[in-house]
């Protein structure tokens, strides 16, 4: 689980390739269809992609020039840009999501080894410049299972599975009160607190069906409890 940036530029790569195969094989009445988003056609959420690469692209900027380039003009362009390009043809969302992986993989070219230790204010607050290529990997990777287009938790990597889980686990431990939980992965002893120990329900599974629930993309139902009663309800993830 490196946080390397440029070594993880290589499952970055193949990650893109997966979506770009996936969204070359929609049509417009595909691209209408409902994600796995409230509100979002699989075109808003490919439109998403695309500008978020851009975002990137202009945090990138900022790491390496040290001028304060904002990830998006605003909240309301954010939303109005996704809104814009959600219904445009097959054609030109894949060329739009092409052209902006690439641009995003050129600014990594470009950035300096020293600018990797920059900070940038993303629309979220601080960020590491190191983590910016994990971010894009996990916005590819958790967007692709949106399209809800046959690609799956399971379809994850192993280290992209295990490296979200611990992320999410850590940032949800993190809040004033979470809710208490033991997660234990399938076929070992290792195990992820949330909350207080003391009498909380051990839940157990694999590495991307812990991950794809903690962060609301899947119900859970491959997940076991101990003792026996209903999962438990994890806090609301970005």
């Amino acid at each position: 689980m490196t946080t390397d940036p440029l070594l993880l530029m290589g499952d970055l790569d193949d990650a893109t390739s997966r979506l770009l195969r996936t969204a070359a094989s929609f049509d417009a009445a595909d691209l209408a269809a409902a994600s796995l988003l409230p509100g979002w056609t699989r075109g808003h959420v490919l439109a998403h992609v695309a500008r978020n690469a851009d975002g990137f692209v202009n945090l990138l900027t900022a790491a390496r020039t040290g001028e304060p380039v904002p990830q998006y003009a605003s909240a309301a362009a954010r939303t109005a840009d996704i809104e814009a390009g959600a219904g445009r043809p097959a054609d030109e969302q894949l060329d739009d999501l092409r052209r902006t992986a690439d641009r995003f993989t050129e600014a990594v070219e470009t950035m300096p080894a020293q600018a990797w230790a920059a900070t940038v204010q993303t629309r979220r607050g601080p960020w590491p410049a190191a983590l910016l290529v994990w971010g894009r990997l996990r916005e590819i990777e958790v967007h692709h299972l949106d399209l809800a287009a046959g690609y799956g938790a399971a379809d994850w990597p192993d280290s992209f599975a295990h490296r979200l889980l611990h992320e999410v686990a850590t940032q949800h431990a993190r809040l004033p009160a979470p809710p208490s939980m033991v997660l234990r992965l399938d076929g070992g002893q290792h195990e992820l607190v949330i909350g207080d120990r003391g009498g909380a329900p051990t839940v157990a599974g694999s590495a991307p069906d812990l991950a794809a629930w903690l962060i609301g993309r899947a119900g859970g139902h491959a997940l076991a409890v101990t003792p026996d009663g209903p999962l438990p309800t994890p806090p609301e993830w970005i």
